[in-house]
């Protein structure tokens, strides 16, 4: 099979640096290039309508790759030239993470062996139709089976009309419950793990035919612990171990511990740890904390977890755990730190932060002949730069009063709500050390939401409008 043939497209101040690094990249990537120098000093002038009469492909191209700062639809230029076209990164160094040096380390990134377990609380609560909507998304995100939370105190004769709807939508599923009865019903439905048994619950184990996790009557009692997992070896009942993991103030630390003191215990045996008691009850974003206790599942290998998403904060923890088992087993299996293998648990800072140095901006001004807006963040101050003007300010009201008085056509609601949305990006940015790229999304990691930027839409609008008016001239 031939190598991809990426055709880069550059302006001239860049051309030099990128040819440099493109020298570098391509042998270690894979692929062939060629570059294209047109003819405009900097690569934020340029416009996808502005740069389609000027390409100058081979016919052995097969990938055209734009600055990241290119503006318009590309989708008129994938037509004509019928291979794809996309927009590289902002920074034309972010080119190795982008595809290349990146792409030999991800070949072997994204198998796991933690396995999810994520809990509807108080299942009871919920109707069939709110739960099976709930478990799909999960699923979609990398949950393995949905654990059916039971209230305490009470006996839900109804849990196993839910694990059965469960099981006709082809979930694995579990019952968290430490009721016999509830317990019954559940596994005759099709439950195929129990939480939890103790001295409490343990001896109707047999009758359940399942496997049970073993938990200690209380988390500070081990012994309790020992002589509940006695009885199931005994008895044969297949079980896993969670020692349980104690909120922060609560003895934390000294829970975690007796996860390690389990796995020596106990080294054939598999373990769960519950990781709510701290996604949940600490007021802190979850991912950073969901990402470390899946690290310390990987190197004590402890098999599954159980998450849950009922606080705002913890609210995609199961996706987040998803992506973290990846990470963290990549990083113990080939003993590399877990970096630069993906970002998308980087949900509020990006992972570097670039922008144009304040001469580069003045450069750029210089050359602009239009009297197109283009906003940037440099150095914690906001541009906006066209023919007409090369403004700069912190406060972005500030500025737009500024634009209002320097520019001399007049701008509708259209473009004042359009500046306004980007500034407000810039200003978000700014505030959590992201990069801001006018017309392209802010990242949130796996929670970003690409968006179309305003001439895009104005641009579609247009060519919808063309082709009605069209039909509408065409004989019946």
């Amino acid at each position: 099979m031939s190598r991809p043939h990426w055709h880069f497209v550059t302006g001239k101040l860049a051309a030099d640096s990128l040819a440099n690094l493109l020298k570098e990249l391509a042998p270690q990537a894979n692929f062939d290039y060629s570059l294209q120098v047109l003819p405009v000093k900097v690569a934020a002038l340029m416009t996808a309508d502005w740069v389609a009469p000027r390409l100058e492909l081979s016919a052995n191209v097969t990938h055209l790759m734009l600055p990241g700062r290119c503006r318009g639809s590309l989708s008129t230029l994938e037509e004509q030239l019928k291979i794809p076209v996309v927009r590289g990164p902002g920074d034309y160094r972010d080119l190795p993470e982008y595809f290349g040096k990146k792409s030999e380390r991800l070949k072997h990134y994204g198998p796991y062996d933690i396995e999810i377990l994520a809990e509807i609380n108080h299942a009871a609560s919920w109707t069939i139709p709110e739960i099976l909507k709930q478990a799909k998304r999960w699923r979609a995100e990398g949950a393995n089976l949905i654990d059916v939370g039971c209230d305490p105190g009470v006996t839900w004769a109804g849990v196993g009309e839910v694990v059965q709807a469960l099981r006709d939508d082809g979930h694995r599923v579990s019952v968290d419950s430490l009721n016999p009865q509830e317990i019954e019903l559940a596994t005759q439905a099709g439950a195929e793990l129990v939480l939890s048994v103790n001295s409490s619950n343990r001896e109707f184990a047999q009758d359940w035919e399942v496997e049970v996790v073993a938990i200690p009557d209380s988390p500070e009692d081990w012994k309790s612990l020992e002589e509940t997992v006695d009885y199931l070896e005994t008895k044969k009942i297949l079980h896993r171990i969670d020692p349980i993991l104690e909120p922060i103030g609560f003895g934390f630390a000294e829970s975690l511990i007796r996860y390690q003191k389990a796995r020596k215990q106990w080294p054939e045996t598999d373990i769960m740890m519950g990781i709510g008691n701290l996604s949940e009850l600490s007021e802190v974003d979850s991912s950073g904390v969901n990402f470390l206790l899946l690290g310390i599942c990987q190197e004590w290998q402890i098999d599954s977890i159980l998450t849950t998403e009922v606080i705002n904060w913890a609210r995609s923890s199961v996706k987040e755990c998803d992506i973290a088992r990846r990470m963290v087993y990549y990083a113990i299996h080939h003993q590399n730190l877990p970096k630069h293998l993906t970002a998308e648990l980087l949900l509020l800072r990006d992972a570097k932060q670039r922008e144009l140095s304040t001469e580069e901006i003045n450069k750029l001004a210089e050359q602009i002949t239009d009297k197109n807006f283009r906003l940037f963040l440099s150095q914690g101050l906001l541009y906006v730069i066209n023919s007409e003007m090369n403004l700069s300010h912190e406060d972005p009201f500030e500025l737009f009063e500024q634009v209002l008085k320097k520019t001399k056509v007049t701008i509708d609601a259209g473009h004042a709500f359009y500046l306004g949305y980007e500034m407000a990006k810039a200003v978000t940015a700014r505030t959590l050390g992201k990069s801001y790229s006018q017309d392209q999304a802010l990242t949130w990691g796996f929670l970003t939401e690409e968006e179309q930027s305003f001439l895009e839409k104005k641009r579609q609008e247009k060519i919808e409008q063309r082709a009605i008016k069209k039909q509408k001239k065409r004989p019946l």
